[in-house]
């Protein structure tokens, strides 16, 4: 059965997420974050028999405590986050007196490892769909546009043709936080087969149909999130890469990761990746690190 806030404070949940989507342009997924966060939060205060309004700095502990014994650190840090947001924007709009989020500390989050993919597991991955159909042309071209790009499933999916400026070689791609824009260098490889895909096995995959979208499955509807990652586990498996190796940003780690090992610029990574903040980026530089050491090791006479 799942969760529900009572109508008061729904009605104040509905309106912050209003108030910041209009504000800070947020995507769809960080705004559902944050409305699962604090239903969560409201439900434990009526448990409590409290409101939102005039919840203490000891009730946002205690909700702390007890969330510490069922969720990861992660999620308690996400949770502090959406917390903080919400009574920083009531108390801004003069709704509260105080915040009682205001001198808790958030916990650390610690930051996984990117799942990594050798180069060689790559060249497999991207070999693995038959190019003698469709469907494989199609599935060729998006996974040769994710690993020369970076881009997130969502961004690939999102693609339309005035994104794309294939003569010129790059992507006008929009995501990330606040939807911002972003130029991103496609390589010959993946500019190849975008154009097999876009002038041949397209049309087929459409059958007539009209549709904006670049990437469309079999039967000419735009590839959902959940289709393109689909996809991409199935190639996975069928090159042998073990399934505890991939995650749905599996080819942006490898863009990332391998930029890295091949002397790019941490800031270009930041960049091409559509990063806000380069400490995003630096989780990269442990993998590119562990090469390091192994190459230092080899070549160095006293390594």
């Amino acid at each position: 059965m799942a969760l529900a806030a009572n109508p008061q404070h729904q009605q104040w949940i509905d309106q912050f997420i209003d108030n910041i989507w209009l504000a800070d342009g947020l995507a769809q997924n960080t705004a559902e974050s944050y409305r699962r966060d604090l239903v969560i939060w409201a439900v434990w205060l009526q448990e409590q028999h409290k409101t939102m309004q005039v919840a203490q700095r000891d009730d946002v502990q205690a909700f702390l405590a007890a969330q510490a014994r069922e969720v990861k650190a992660a999620t308690m840090a996400r949770r502090m986050a959406s917390l903080r947001k919400f009574y920083q924007h009531w108390l801004n709009n003069a709704q509260i007196q105080h915040d009682p989020t205001l001198t808790l500390v958030t916990p650390k989050r610690v930051r996984p490892l990117p799942k990594e993919l050798s180069e060689a597991q790559v060249e497999s991955l991207l070999a693995a769909p038959d190019v003698q159909t469709d469907a494989g042309v199609r599935d060729r071209a998006m996974l040769e546009v994710m690993y020369a790009t970076g881009l997130r499933v969502s961004e690939l999916i999102g693609l339309d043709r005035a994104m794309l400026h294939l003569t010129e070689g790059y992507l006008q791609v929009v995501g990330g936080k606040g939807g911002k824009q972003r130029l991103v260098p496609l390589g010959e490889e993946a500019r190849h087969w975008l154009e097999q895909y876009i002038s041949k096995a397209r049309p087929l995959l459409l059958a007539g149909k009209s549709q904006g979208l670049i990437f469309v499955n079999q039967r000419g509807e735009p590839l959902t999130r959940q289709g393109a990652w689909f996809i991409i586990k199935g190639y996975a498996a069928q090159a042998g890469i073990d399934a505890s190796r991939l995650s749905p940003h599996v080819m942006r780690h490898a863009f990332a990761t391998h930029l890295l090992n091949h002397g790019a610029d941490l800031r270009m990574v930041q960049v091409l990746l559509g990063h806000s903040d380069i400490a995003t980026t630096q989780i990269y530089t442990h993998v590119a690190t562990a090469r390091l050491q192994a190459l230092h090791k080899l070549s160095h006479p006293r390594g």
